[in-house]
Parts: structure tokens; sequence; C-alpha cells
């Protein structure tokens, strides 16, 4: 593999992270990758259904793919095709800092990015949670899930004083009708924007009565630039469902 190599990625975290620290590196990305904003390379579709066909034919060296974003018969058609795939496993902060670094060097940064630096160093003191709270985290509605056991979302929260009720399902995204959702009498819901977009008009009023944090989705599940800047705006918008 050459020093820098070319890189499609199926995952949109990895797609800003790598545009930002290894300009020139990417030769393809998803549909949903809309970090860096104006980013210009070919489209291969979805993270759910890329076209490997495509993928193939912008003969890459490495594709980044994550093993929960992924679908592993998609992996499996361009390992067959000779391409390499780098799969990542991201289920806490400390893992993601972990798996940035594997992936930076493998698409050939040649030091650190000072953006991975900040992002540690922001996680290494959060702003003080003033004292912890449950919370239900829908991801999805009709039908509604919501985050379960050993999320990397679960562990953002966790480190930032909310503990959700679902974290341990026997699933890690379970399916969970509302009225046990309600029933669960969390002290708040976190909605984020993302994979379903909730908004002030679509979701709190599925909660009569609990405090609701409408949070954005990027830097709840997204691991990559946006880790830096993660615990204040996930801490403010947690702490206005409460004002």
């Amino acid at each position: 593999m050459s020093a820098q190599p070319r890189v499609v990625s199926l995952v949109p975290s990895l797609t800003e992270s790598v545009a930002r620290t290894v300009p020139g590196a990417l030769a393809g990305a998803t549909d949903w990758c809309t970090h860096p904003a104006g980013l210009d390379v070919p489209r291969i579709g979805g993270t759910k259904n890329p076209d490997t066909g495509r993928i193939a034919a912008l003969a890459p060296d490495l594709v980044l793919a994550n093993e929960e974003e992924n679908r592993a018969d998609d992996l499996a058609a361009l390992r067959a095709a000779g391409v390499e795939v780098l799969v990542t496993e991201v289920r806490s902060v400390p893992g993601a800092f972990t798996e940035l670094a594997r992936v930076l060097a493998a698409c050939g940064a040649r030091s650190r990015p000072r953006w991975l630096d900040e992002a540690e160093a922001a996680w290494a003191s959060p702003p003080p949670p003033g004292g912890r709270r449950t919370a239900v985290v829908p991801v999805w509605r009709r039908p509604w899930m919501v985050l379960g056991r050993d999320t990397f979302a679960g562990d953002v929260l966790a480190r930032l004083g909310v503990d959700h009720v679902h974290a341990r399902h026997a699933e890690r995204y379970p399916k969970v009708p509302l009225h046990e959702l309600r029933a669960a009498r969390p002290d708040l819901v976190v909605l984020p924007d993302e994979p379903y977009r909730f908004t002030a008009g679509d979701g709190p009023e599925a909660f009569p009565g609990l405090p609701c944090a409408l949070v954005s989705g990027r830097h709840l599940t997204w691991y990559g630039p946006s880790l830096a800047e993660a615990p204040r705006v996930l801490g403010e918008a947690l702490r206005a469902a409460h004002r």
C-alpha cells in the first residue's frame, strides 16, 4: 500500500476524520457523508446499501467500515473482489480514540491530528453533570427503538451523567412499545436528530409530562472531529431540558 492510499469510506464519522487529517486520500464516500461540507468525492450509495461494484471500480487501496453501520454481506462482497476492508468496532469513548488512531494511520496520516488530541482532552474532563439522571433514548419510531446495551452513544451519555434505562437490555437496539417507554418513568427523554430526525414537533408529544432533550445526533453518535465539542454541545442540550 502506498504512503497515501486511495480510501473509500462507508462510515460518515470516519469520512470526516480522514478528510480533515489526510486531504486527498478519499476516493469515495456514502450519500450520508455530510461532513466536511462541500466534500467532492464520488458517492457510492448508503451505509446499508453501498454499490459494491462501483466501489471496486474506484480501485481503492482500502475501504473503511464499521461493524454496526455496515452489513457483513457487503463487506464480504468487497473482499471477494480483492478489496482490503478495515472494520472498526466502537462501543465506548476510549474505544473511539483507539480506533480513530488505527484508521488514520492506515490511511497514511504522518502524525496524530490536533483535533484528536483536543477531543481526548475534552473527554478527560467533561462538564460536571450536576447529579445523575435516568433517560429513555429513542433512535427510531414506527416502531419505537431505543439504545440498549453496549453502545457508543450510551457510553457518551453515561459520561455526561445520564444513565439510559435499557443499558442492560439483551439487545443493543431493542424495539420497545411506547407504553413501556413511558412506564419506565425516566427523568428525561433524549431525542437525537439521527438516525431518526426527532424534532420539537415530532417526538416530545409522545412523552407527555417528561422533559425532552433534543440533541445533535452527530455529537451523540459520531466518532471523529465532532468529539472535541460533543461534551459541551450535548451537556448544554441536556441541561436545557430541565430548565
